[in-house]
């Protein structure tokens, strides 16, 4: 339990460089491009399922979820800063780029291998991800992350920009819920447990999200100080 804590919260800390970036340029490249390459690599390493120890109960989930949890962080850290517009474009370039990966990966499969090159197979274990888990964690993710973007934007509108963690937490929270039903039912019906899977990705986003409330103060308070 407690090296699995530590886990999320050196994360959640790689979402720090992003905000001291976007208050030194008043730009968000810095927390797109983290976005991006944690969006990227849960995508690369989707297929391992994993068991995370609790203490009180064993759950199972793909190894990502630590990951990929940490993007509502940074969708809400970009809100909160900037609006619902850049949230939303930030969005687009990260899926854009995940389609872009998936379009490498099936090329530099495909084409063959010089006759004293070895490492094929094990380039078709990380790279050769089944379709179905691709196309899942595509709908997963735009669905998922722009429900997050709105209720949070809904959120900031109707507080006045007050009760930060409210709004971190009742946008995150049922987005996650949205991203694990989409992507375990999408990807692993008929092949896995899926209720198992889901509610394993549930416990587990829900406990990052925890987490990461008293980083979405530090990243605010990295953004707005002078």
């Amino acid at each position: 339990m407690i090296e699995i804590l530590l886990w999320i919260v050196l994360i959640s800390a790689f979402t720090l460089f992003g905000s001291w970036y976007a208050r030194k340029y008043s730009r968000a490249d810095g927390l797109i491009g983290i976005y991006v390459a944690f969006g990227i690599f849960a995508n690369l390493a989707a297929t391992k399922t994993v068991t995370f120890d609790l203490g009180f109960a064993q759950l199972y989930a793909p190894a990502v979820v630590l990951i990929f949890a940490v993007t509502f962080l940074l969708t809400d850290i970009v809100n909160e800063k900037f609006d619902l517009h850049e949230t939303q474009r930030m969005i687009l370039i990260a899926f854009a780029c995940q389609v872009f990966i998936s379009f490498f990966s099936w090329l530099v499969l495909t084409l063959p291998p010089a006759p004293f090159y070895t490492g094929q197979a094990a380039l078709e274990s990380v790279l050769g991800q089944v379709p179905r888990i691709v196309v899942a964690s595509w709908v997963a993710f735009l669905a998922s992350e722009n429900v997050d973007a709105f209720i949070f934007a809904w959120f900031k509108a109707r507080t006045g920009g007050k009760h930060l963690w409210a709004r971190n937490a009742l946008s995150s929270i049922p987005a996650m819920v949205v991203d694990s039903v989409l992507f375990i039912t999408l990807a692993f019906y008929g092949t896995m447990p899926v209720v198992p899977l889901i509610l394993g990705m549930l416990v587990t986003k829900w406990l990052v999200a925890v987490i990461d409330i008293p980083f979405m103060y530090i990243n605010k308070w990295i953004i707005s100080r002078n």
